[in-house]
């Protein structure tokens, strides 16, 4: 084994895809002072990046405060930080690059194998500056499919430090290490590097491999805290380390610090799971099953089948019968999944009962059992794990005779629908109203009301948000106040509150007033 692999830790830049790069303060103080004393030898504090759309947090951009204060903290490390090569140009370096010179050892780019033509002419502004460069490139487990971007490395050694293989998909096992390393090696004498993903939980034994192969640099994350299953753990790496007698540890400073990030695990949950080793076992992108597992808007199951549909390059797996346009109905309550469904709930079965051309239409399967005795017409909008759920309100599909209302074709998920409502489902032709998403309940609900005639639109359920949410919740509220801004621009339809909610902009009045 290369006694001499130097350790990268990068929790603070590759954990910030679960935290928009925004930490505690005093995590970060308590991070920093452990690596102060573990055996690391380079600590990444993030990205720096040229101004992008979107909110995107201190660690992505590490404006020279943060620099000056983490060097403060570990003044005895080397202290690096990441381009994201798809988004820097080398006219961008002089004004990235030159308030990290008293502070950052190593700059890395993050770089696609297609691109690395131009990530050369990137890696010479950075090196002429003074810094150590190294290349993350990335998609490790696709090279030997087509490995010809490794000629460009030819004459490199003196521009790049370390050439880093990043095994994005977590897809690679030992055998696959070992022979990508032979193959780099026979394009270039760069020292190398290893970055794993634990898709497969082999984060561990790749990383022992590529340093038994020969790496001269490997990368870990306090708790494999990391973008999708995350990565090889740093304790974990360490604890092998001292049983080899390669390096020792100090335990005491190592535990406290794994406790505190063990504690912010407990909220965000990365590690690998089902979608993300079949993800990892056939090489897809980790991005898309971030998003879908951190959305909370599917199940395992739609992950899966969403995940094997582009295994088999399927755009969909079913297609269903489209519902009609047509003028059906004059009114529409929509119910959402908020609580005041429930508490209104005589109220909102009174009302659907006095009024003629009415449905109701329900934005999910929350409320379904409170209203499957009610004798007038009722669709249901389904996406995502909707219909497990409407199965579990439910108990028995056999006392369903409504309509079950799917997205159009194709479905980001695929579809995955019980056998036991395939006869009763159908999918919307299209979403006309609004372009905020195609998958959301309450964009299902309203298109269907729309396709169904009505001139009138009742919300109930829409209860919005208390301004104490996490993210999810925050993007989700976002979401329904764009197709709600979307829906009250048609003014062929009247769209009103019927029970309270915190979305802007929508006319309200009392459910009671109304029957």
């Amino acid at each position: 084994m290369n006694y001499m692999t130097k350790i990268l830790d990068c929790t603070l830049r590759d954990g910030g895809y679960y935290t928009n790069w925004d930490f505690d303060k005093e995590l970060v103080v308590e991070y920093c002072k452990a690596m102060e004393e573990l055996p690391i030898d380079y600590v990444e504090i993030g990205y720096r990046s040229i101004s992008l759309k979107g909110y995107l947090g201190e660690y992505f951009y590490c404006p020279e405060y943060v620099m000056k204060e983490l060097k403060e903290l570990m003044p005895s490390k080397k202290l690096t930080i990441i381009l994201d090569e798809k988004n820097i140009r080398a006219e961008h370096v002089d004004t990235l690059l030159k308030p990290c010179i008293p502070y950052i050892t190593m700059v890395r780019m993050a770089i696609d194998p297609k691109n690395m033509k131009r990530a050369i002419v990137l890696a010479k502004a950075v090196k002429a500056m003074g810094f150590q460069v190294a290349f993350n490139v990335m998609y490790m487990s696709k090279w030997k499919e087509d490995s010809a971007f490794l000629d460009l490395l030819e004459g490199l050694e003196d521009t790049i430090d370390y050439f880093y293989m990043v095994d994005s998909f977590g897809a690679v096992l030992p055998n696959d290490v070992k022979d990508i390393i032979e193959l780099v090696k026979s394009k270039t004498n760069v020292s190398l590097g290893f970055h794993g993903h634990n898709n497969l939980e082999m984060a561990l034994i790749n990383t022992i491999t590529a340093i038994e192969e020969g790496c001269d640099i490997v990368d870990a994350t306090i708790t494999g805290m990391g973008r999708g299953a995350g990565n090889l753990r740093t304790e974990l790496l360490l604890t092998y380390f001292d049983s080899k007698n390669i390096l020792k540890t100090r335990y005491a400073i190592m535990s406290n610090v794994v406790s505190s990030f063990e504690n912010l695990k407990a909220h965000y949950a990365w590690g690998t799971n089902l979608p993300y080793m079949f993800s990892g076992a056939f090489s897809l992108p980790q991005k898309q099953v971030m998003e879908w597992v951190g959305l909370n808007r599917y199940s395992l199951g739609c992950i899966l089948n969403a995940l094997n549909n582009q295994k088999e390059s399927l755009s969909d797996n079913i297609k269903l019968p489209v519902l009609q346009s047509k003028k059906e109905f004059k009114t529409a309550i929509i119910l959402g999944g908020g609580k005041s469904v429930k508490h209104h709930n005589t109220a909102l079965k009174k009302l659907a009962k006095s009024k003629e051309n009415i449905c109701v239409v329900h934005a999910g399967a929350r409320n379904v059992s409170n209203f499957i005795d009610l004798d007038i017409k009722q669709f249901y909008a389904l996406a995502g794990f909707e219909s497990e759920k409407l199965l579990k309100n439910i108990g028995d599909f056999t006392k369903i005779d409504q309509q079950c209302v799917y997205p159009p074709f194709p479905r980001n998920m695929g579809t995955v629908i019980p056998q036991e409502i395939k006869t009763i489902s159908c999918e919307l032709e299209s979403i006309d109203f609004t372009k905020a998403s195609t998958d959301s309940l309450l964009a299902i609900g309203i298109q269907t009301a729309i396709n169904l005639g009505v001139d009138t639109i009742l919300l109930a359920g829409f209860d919005g948000y208390d301004t104490t949410i996490d993210q999810t919740q925050f993007m989700l509220a976002q979401e329904n106040q764009n197709i709600l801004n979307d829906i009250l621009k048609l003014s062929h339809i009247n769209v009103m509150a019927i029970t309270p909610t915190k979305y802007d902009n929508l006319e309200t009045s009392s459910i009671y007033s109304l029957i």
